[in-house]
């Protein structure tokens, strides 16, 4: 599993290169914690997408700044650069899709 748990020290450091699926949650949400064995399945297949954890509660001005208003919300950066966003519980199938979509 490659899941890192990012925070306002290091999360520009963790985007700035390749592939990064960030995952905005909270650990008292109930679709957060539907979302998190989607990720750790996904984490295993596709070593080519970094994904990293942001808690809102824990970080809330990474979560302001990229104008997170609901949780979960997904965002996918390439090279530090946002080029989608989701919110809401996806499946397995539908996330793969997603991330395919917007590479």
């Amino acid at each position: 599993m490659n899941i890192i748990h990012g925070n306002e020290d290091n999360f520009n450091e963790l985007i700035n290169s390749g592939e990064v699926l960030v995952d905005f949650f909270a650990t008292w949400c109930g679709p957060c914690r539907m979302l998190s064995p989607v990720l750790e399945e996904l984490s295993s297949d596709r070593l080519d997408v970094k994904i990293v954890k942001i808690d809102v509660d824990e970080c809330p001005n990474i979560a302001r700044m990229f104008g997170v208003m609901s949780i979960p919300t997904l965002i996918l950066f390439k090279d530090g650069k946002e080029v989608a966003k989701e919110n809401g519980f996806m499946p397995k199938e539908a996330l793969v899709a997603w991330i395919n979509n917007n590479r």
